[in-house]
């Protein structure tokens, strides 16, 4: 049966499989004692230079599965020909998982939550899973198209943070946001012609805060999902601030 407590641990546990790739990034995760790695992929065709053997003797130091395969095979596992360097690596993180089972372990819970919708520059991507983990965030709603996706440049940008932050995967935004607003949760867009501001809202039930597009904002599907608007008051004719200020700011407006 699919809904058997074996099959449920089991999908779990792939939920919460992170592929990494790129020599340093992987090497950097196989140093690090405390990230529960799962299963390390080479290319076969990879030159047999100082990095590449580090990271083979680090995963036979830590008793790592190693798949071997060819630059084709290896592609669908990075999923980034062009930057994988031959070598990805499978994290199983505990924080890492689906909006859906999220949900549905946290229903009727005090949660808040950033959820991304078109955030592109990854850059801004590692910037705001930073502040969410140092402001004490629950976890941030990440949907798996239109938004910029994990990658060695946003791992780099969260200075290590994304691997304590709960990353929650969704298919398409609003129809999960949706969701979270049927089980209760207050859903707020951010935009610059809210009536209400940050300051007005309390915490008194779960909130989902939705960060829009680094050019164009929260789209328009996205904003019709939405339960509440929500504006940062603006002095001396400034229109808006990066996204990555904007989810600091919401992360630690209560923390100060």
């Amino acid at each position: 049966m699919t809904d058997s407590p074996e099959y449920l641990k089991k999908r779990a546990f792939f939920d919460s499989l992170l592929t990494i790739y790129g020599r340093k990034p992987v090497l950097e995760a196989l140093e690090d004692p405390d990230l529960p790695v799962h299963k390390l992929h080479l290319a076969e065709s990879n030159r047999k230079d100082a990095l590449i053997s580090r990271i083979e003797a680090l995963a036979k130091e830590r008793a790592l599965e190693i798949a071997w395969w060819d630059r084709k095979g290896l592609s669908r596992i990075s999923k980034n020909t062009r930057q994988d360097q031959g070598v990805a690596l499978d994290l199983a993180l505990p924080k890492y998982g689906r909006a859906e089972t999220y949900l549905q372990e946290h229903q009727g819970n005090n949660y808040q939550l950033l959820a991304l919708d078109g955030i592109t520059n990854p850059q801004n991507l590692g910037m705001i899973i930073r502040s969410a983990c140092a402001g004490g965030m629950d976890g941030i709603i990440l949907p798996q198209k239109g938004c910029a996706q994990i990658d060695p440049l946003v791992i780099k940008a969260s200075v290590g943070t994304l691997f304590k932050t709960r990353i929650l995967r969704c298919e398409r935004l609003a129809p999960t946001l949706k969701a979270f607003a049927k089980d209760g949760a207050k859903v707020c867009g951010l935009s610059s012609h809210a009536r209400d501001t940050l300051a007005d809202m309390d915490s008194d039930r779960a909130t989902v805060f939705v960060l829009g597009n680094e050019t164009h904002g929260v789209s328009e599907a996205t904003a019709a999902a939405c339960t509440h608007s929500l504006r940062i008051p603006m002095h001396n004719d400034v229109e808006s601030l990066n996204v990555a200020v904007t989810a600091a700011l919401i992360s630690f407006r209560n923390r100060l």
